[in-house]
């Protein structure tokens, strides 16, 4: 996610005029794969073409990353190889949905695995922000084997110990998390903490503002072998120019005459620092 990411999972990334980096005297000396948070299929051409190794597929990613349009993902399915990981969060906020919002993001499920989506990201969570292990079970199950990852939704559990000991007996593949606090930079001693508890049961995926400057850091104080990032610039969309004063975006107000767009550039240039 951004609850996934630039939302629950990414965060800044390169801007498109900046210096790509040079990579680490060496390299990191393992194969560490990238996972790129993407809203369209364009984003998902330019994460495979630019040699990502797997898009996370969302919407709106002002509020946090939102299930993506069937439409966006039958589209971006028919672009690329690269595994998609499609978002699953029916409404923004937080996590404890209701039994209509439930089966809205079951329905979503199958959807998106009938439209080709490899896996999908999801976090469910009881009123207290303790997972919700009934209804992330009915999810592992009606994902029938496909990847299944626990988004962001992990990084307000109040006990994250007991949270992916409950994962782990679900049978999620993975979880997504900055370790509790803004970023995976800030997290990372959490973030190792978990993956020595899950010892290879359980993929841990670091996410949440990784970034040029923080990617190196990230994977040598977490020892994990994949992060996440939102790595974007903005395109211009003059088409509202016109009349200044009319806004869409509610109380947020986000420029409308751009939107993000994922930067070619930057996901080259972390995955040199990657050493790929």
């Amino acid at each position: 996610m951004t609850a996934a990411g630039g939302g629950l999972a990414a965060g800044a990334g390169m801007t498109l005029n900046a210096p790509v980096p040079a990579a680490p005297p060496g390299g990191i000396h393992m194969s560490i794969q990238l996972e790129i948070c993407a809203v369209s299929p364009e984003d998902c051409v330019v994460a495979e073409t630019a040699g990502a190794h797997r898009v996370e597929l969302n919407s709106a990613l002002l509020l946090g990353g939102l299930t993506p349009s069937l439409g966006c993902l039958q589209e971006a399915r028919a672009a690329v190889r690269l595994p998609i990981i499609a978002m699953l969060r029916p409404r923004a906020g937080g996590f404890a949905y209701s039994a209509a919002e439930f089966r809205v993001l079951l329905r979503d499920l199958e959807l998106c695995l009938a439209a080709g989506a490899d896996g999908i990201a999801f976090g469910i969570l009881l009123s207290d922000g303790r997972v919700d292990a009934e209804r992330c079970r009915a999810v592992v199950r009606l994902a029938a084997g496909k990847t299944t990852v626990f988004h962001r939704a992990f990084d307000v559990t109040p006990e994250p110990l007991v949270a992916l000991e409950q994962l782990i007996d679900l049978g999620v593949t993975r979880v997504m998390t900055s370790g509790q606090e803004a970023s995976a930079y800030n997290g990372a001693a959490n973030i190792a903490t978990y993956v020595q508890q899950v010892a290879g049961r359980l993929e841990i995926l670091p996410a949440g503002g990784i970034n040029r400057f923080t990617v190196a850091d990230v994977v040598a104080r977490t020892g994990c072998r994949q992060v996440h990032a939102s790595l974007g610039t903005t395109r211009p969309d003059p088409s509202v120019l016109a009349r200044p004063q009319v806004a869409f975006g509610g109380t947020l107000k986000p420029p409308e005459d751009s939107f993000g767009v994922t930067d070619a550039r930057a996901v080259a240039g972390m995955l040199r620092l990657l050493g790929e």
